[in-house]
């Protein structure tokens, strides 16, 4: 399975850069995995908010292919438990899909068209967190699924 992660932002702590790099590496015996930032607009006027939006949503439409499963996080998506998001990707995967791509917005979330694209809208939970530490979450999740589908003991 190819996984995609288009994510809003740059990772910028240490920390958080050796949290991802450890998941991918692990990830690498499961899927192929791509991650594409896109840059974050810098907020000058926040009457502009939607429009900054709108600019990232054409640059995170253009990196999906027509034929993707799209999910974006969303604070109203779809919330599931490790096994549950597991048989997501497992049922994904059964219907020939060759690419599931994740959205992660940045800071003034998606913009309307991006969340319309979505074939699936998931919430990692009603909290709100940093596009950093919800990759870390995100690239975990990930990895516990295929641990799970795999019948391998990590997620217990």
């Amino acid at each position: 399975m190819n996984i995609k992660i288009i994510a809003v932002g740059k990772i910028k702590e240490k920390f958080t850069k050796l949290a991802l790099e450890e998941y991918e590496k692990r990830l690498g015996a499961y899927c192929s995995l791509i991650l594409a930032e896109i840059p974050a607009q810098e907020i000058k006027d926040e009457s502009l908010a939607q429009k900054y939006m709108e600019a990232e949503a054409e640059k995170i439409l253009a990196k999906i292919k027509p034929d993707s499963f799209v999910i974006t996080l969303e604070i109203e998506g779809k919330s599931l438990s490790s096994v549950e998001f597991a048989q997501k990707l497992k049922d994904i995967s059964a219907n020939g899909t060759n690419e599931v791509v994740f959205v992660i917005g940045g800071a003034n979330g998606l913009a309307k068209s991006v969340s319309e694209r979505a074939d699936f809208k998931l919430s990692l939970s009603k909290m709100t967190f940093t596009h950093q530490f919800a990759r870390v979450l995100l690239y975990e999740q990930i990895y516990r699924a295929f641990k799970i589908n795999a019948n391998e003991s990590y997620h217990r």
